[in-house]
């Protein structure tokens, strides 16, 4: 007996399933259970998702094993703390290494994102602890936050040293198109908090997939990076729905929380491709070229862009200082049980 037509067999299968065929899955957690039970190819990290893990039970060691590293390293209070951040990140980014084929991003403090020159030395130094632990630059993303110094410490690192790079908290055309000319491997368009912006400072309060004004902005910063061959890939993130995942299915890689992929692996409704190269070269878009001046200017004149990139630098800082403020009572606890 037949077992049916393939259309209905394939909408049988979960809809993350259908979309891993279309486009490269990578979890945006530091929970490693979640990763194991969803299996995506690559993972991300940041300070936000870094506190929230370090503050649950099954993450305590990775913890008290880089606060010995920082008292170890000796120095200041302050660069005790500072080394210990470091071995954090770096621990949970080995973790996950463990779990996924891919790669892992890990990110530079986002209070150094107006001063490239920190920017890169910061990412050599995570790059170096990551290879002290035997993993090779190449299976890290070093992420960096999409300011015109960002975007120039991005192209450092990829021209001067090798170290691919992962441009976050990317809300203008004018970002994008900076960091395409900048050469990095990946930027990390937010879907989500665009909409969120919308939501909160228009009278539209719902909008359907295809209209998302997050969806709308990924989907033309593909089209523009594959119509004009750039080598910088497209991985949407901060997703708010699982409709925004599927109104951009196609592009090269999508960041998605676990309530997220959960979500997915229970709809079984069709995801069809909907970004495509094929599709980008035919797009009616023109090329430009951005010095520092022109991306100011036409950041500046995105008024989404410019709060939302504040908004985000100030919420990564904010979340820094709560787990540095965690550790330095860690590392006094240490001292004085000592």
């Amino acid at each position: 007996m037949s077992c049916g037509s393939p259309d209905k067999r394939r909408k049988m299968e979960s809809a993350l399933n259908q979309l891993k065929k279309f486009t490269v899955v990578v979890a945006d957690t530091g929970d490693f259970n979640a990763i194991d039970e969803y299996k995506p190819q690559d993972a991300t990290t940041n300070p936000s998702l870094i506190l929230a893990a370090a503050k649950m039970p099954a993450y305590q060691s990775l913890l008290d094993q880089a606060i010995k590293y920082g008292i170890a390293k000796g120095g200041t209070e302050e660069e005790q703390v500072a080394n210990t951040m470091d071995k954090l990140f770096v621990s949970f980014g080995l973790e996950i290494l463990k779990k996924v084929p891919g790669r892992v991003s890990t990110e530079v403090d986002a209070r150094l994102s107006f001063d490239k020159d920190e920017m890169v030395a910061k990412a050599l130094m995570l790059i170096a602890l990551y290879e002290e632990a035997g993993i090779s630059k190449e299976r890290v993303l070093i992420k960096l936050s999409s300011t015109w110094e960002g975007i120039q410490a991005g192209r450092e690192l990829e021209e001067k040293h090798g170290v691919h790079c992962n441009m976050t908290l990317l809300f203008s055309f004018a970002q994008a198109v900076a960091c395409a000319e900048a050469k990095v491997t990946l930027i990390s368009p937010f879907v989500g908090r665009i909409l969120d912006w919308y939501k909160e400072n228009t009278d539209r309060k719902s909008y359907e997939p295809h209209e998302d004004p997050g969806v709308v902005s990924v989907t033309k910063i593909y089209n523009y990076y594959k119509k004009f061959g750039y080598g910088t890939v497209v991985m949407g993130a901060s997703f708010r729905n699982t409709g925004e995942v599927k109104a951009l299915a196609g592009c090269d890689l999508l960041t998605i929380s676990p309530g997220l992929l959960a979500e997915l692996s229970e709809d079984h409704s069709s995801v069809t491709e909907l970004l495509s190269v094929e599709k980008a070269k035919s797009c009616d878009l023109e090329k430009i070229h951005l010095e520092e001046k022109d991306f100011r200017w036409q950041h500046n004149e995105d008024r989404m862009a410019v709060e939302k990139l504040s908004d985000g630098i100030r919420k990564f800082a904010a979340d820094a200082i709560k787990l540095e403020t965690m550790i330095k009572e860690k590392i006094l606890s240490v001292k004085n049980g000592q």
